[in-house]
């Protein structure tokens, strides 16, 4: 398990369906060590704190393992040609994780990123739920049912010990207390449970 991609972005005007909203759902990679404190990355901003942002929202983890399934339903919408690569955040995230799905993640599991002394500790709180800006995002409206349906959601943590993390850093996963899973818990809230 480890950071593949670590990114940031500013709140900007992001055009939906003819009206123009605040959005910081563009995300960009960061090179070197990146701080990371109680409110999140440095240098990233959440233009809406009720669905990222704050204390219990404050870093958004994505597992790189759903990247092909992004990339082959825009092409089938005609977003973007067969086989191009989705550009780093373009899911929103600031961690591009490798080997952590949904169904392997608990409300209150720990991930242990990095070096002592210089990595940062980090507890799933909760999944992210689709809303209309990741549809814009993503060029096609249908990408909110799709995450709903694939349950492709990726999880917010909290900042428990802030440090830094850079890409390549190694994760280390201590389990919660195992009563809530993020994969569950993402269902019921679109009710798919």
């Amino acid at each position: 398990m480890k950071v593949l991609q670590v990114c940031t972005g500013r709140a900007q005007t992001l055009r939906v369906a003819g009206r123009e909203v605040l959005s910081a759902i563009s995300k960009a990679p960061v090179a070197g060590p990146v701080a990371v404190g109680p409110l999140g990355l440095e240098g990233d901003e959440q233009a809406d704190l009720t669905v990222h942002g704050g204390l219990a929202k404050a870093v958004y983890a994505y597992p790189s393992e759903h990247l092909a399934f992004w990339q082959t339903v825009r092409a089938q919408a005609q977003v973007a040609p067969w086989g191009q690569a989705l550009p780093a955040g373009a899911l929103g995230e600031n961690l591009l994780l490798q080997g952590l799905l949904e169904r392997d993640l608990w409300v209150g599991d720990r991930l242990v990123i990095g070096s002592q002394g210089r990595g940062c500790v980090l507890a799933v709180s909760e999944p992210r739920l689709p809303c209309f800006k990741f549809g814009a995002a993503m060029g096609f409206a249908q990408a909110v049912k799709l995450m709903a349906q694939s349950g492709y959601c990726g999880s917010y943590l909290a900042v428990l010990e802030p440090g830094t993390v850079q890409v390549g850093d190694a994760i280390e996963l201590q389990p919660g207390p195992r009563d809530v899973g993020i994969a569950e818990l993402f269902r019921s809230r679109v009710g798919r449970g």
